[in-house]
C-alpha cells in the first residue's frame, strides 16, 4: 500500500464485513510527531483464537481466497516507521484497531487523501455503517459524523452526487490545516 489512508479503507472494509452498525475513525498526531491511527467497530468481533493469528498473511475469514494482507501489511508499515500496531476484539462488541507511524521517519508512509478515502466510503456505503472521523494535530482538531450529516439531510441519501460533492470538500477543507504537513 502506498498510503495509509488505502489501509484505512482496508481495515475499515473489514469493519463492514463485520456487519458493524458504528465505524469510528481517529487520526492523532502527537508533538513527538507519531501519528496514531485508530478504527474502532461494533461489528461480530473476532475470537481469542482469531485475534491470535490475525497478524499472518495466511489467515483470512474470506471464502473466495486464502491469504489476507491488509493487517500483516498494515504491521509492516507502521513497524517499518518505528510504530506498531495493537488490537483488541470481543466476540460480539466489535474491534478496535491502533497503529502507530513515526511520521519524522523515512520510512513512514505518507496520509494520502484521507478526505477522498472518507467520501468515498460513505459514498460506497450510504445507508449503513454510520462513519465518524476525528483528526487532531497540534494545528487543531476536526470531527465528521454521518450520523449528524443524515439528522441535518432529512432523509436525503447519502449518495447523492451533491451530497457527496458537499462531504469531499468538506472534508478536505477541514482536514487539511490540521494533518496537512503529513498528507503527501
Amino acid at each position: 500500500m502506498r498510503d495509509i489512508s488505502l489501509h484505512l479503507s482496508d481495515i475499515v472494509q473489514n469493519s463492514i464485513t463485520a456487519g458493524a452498525s458504528l465505524v469510528e475513525i481517529g487520526f492523532r498526531l502527537g508533538e513527538d510527531r507519531v501519528l496514531t491511527v485508530s478504527v474502532k467497530d461494533d461489528g461480530c468481533g473476532m475470537s481469542e483464537e482469531l485475534l491470535k493469528r490475525v497478524q499472518s498473511p495466511f489467515t483470512t475469514t474470506r471464502t473466495t481466497r486464502k491469504v489476507g494482507l491488509g493487517i500483516p501489511l498494515l504491521m509492516q508499515n507502521a513497524e517499518l516507521s518505528g510504530g506498531n500496531v495493537h488490537i483488541e476484539s470481543k466476540v460480539g462488541e466489535g474491534t478496535l484497531i491502533e497503529a502507530a507511524f513515526h511520521t519524522d521517519s523515512i520510512d513512514c508512509l505518507p496520509v494520502g487523501d484521507l478526505a477522498e478515502t472518507m467520501a468515498t466510503l460513505v459514498l460506497s456505503n450510504p445507508d449503513r455503517p454510520d462513519f465518524s472521523l476525528e483528526c487532531v494535530s497540534p494545528d487543531g482538531g476536526m470531527e465528521f459524523s454521518t450520523a449528524e450529516i443524515r439528522a441535518a439531510l432529512g432523509g436525503v441519501s447519502l449518495a447523492e452526487p451533491e451530497v457527496y460533492q458537499w462531504i469531499l470538500s468538506s472534508l478536505k477543507e477541514e482536514i487539511e490545516p490540521i494533518l496537512g504537513g503529513i498528507m503527501k
